[in-house]
């Protein structure tokens, strides 16, 4: 199993007039965190695209449980439970300075080619870093 951790400052633009996060930053929170998470794999996104492969998202699915407020200081968590084929879903808890679930959910993303425009299997390179940490559990 993946797990990383992502701190995230909450900023007035991120807020609505009653100073609560605004529902739509989830979804960003998500992509931050596990663009960080891809990261820590020692990839970035931006060398899969050069390499032709593309994470469009398929689904997303968000459970608002508590309010974020401005100046929070939330820790996204990212985790991936399985090791992706085509699809890649990666799970999302959102917490905040108490350590209080306040959001959760999941993205599920495809492995697409840039090049034939059709989904295609996660590149062996991505999977063979990824087992490294199935591997050490």
């Amino acid at each position: 199993m993946i797990v990383t951790e992502t701190k995230i400052r909450i900023y007035y633009q991120d807020t609505d007039q009653m100073g609560v996060v605004y529902y739509g930053n989830y979804a960003r929170y998500y992509e931050i965190g596990r663009t960080e998470m891809i990261r820590d794999l020692g990839f970035t996104y931006k060398q899969m695209e050069e390499l032709g492969i593309m994470l469009p998202a398929r689904s997303l699915k968000i459970n608002y449980l508590k309010s974020a407020y401005y100046d929070d200081l939330l820790t996204v968590r990212t985790i991936v439970d399985t090791i992706p084929k085509v699809k890649f879903p990666i799970k999302t808890e959102i917490y905040n300075e108490k350590g209080e679930l306040i959001n959760s959910g999941e993205v599920v993303l495809v492995f697409y080619s840039a090049n034939t425009n059709k989904p295609v299997a996660a590149p062996k390179f991505f999977i063979d870093e990824m087992l490294k940490y199935f591997e050490a559990v």
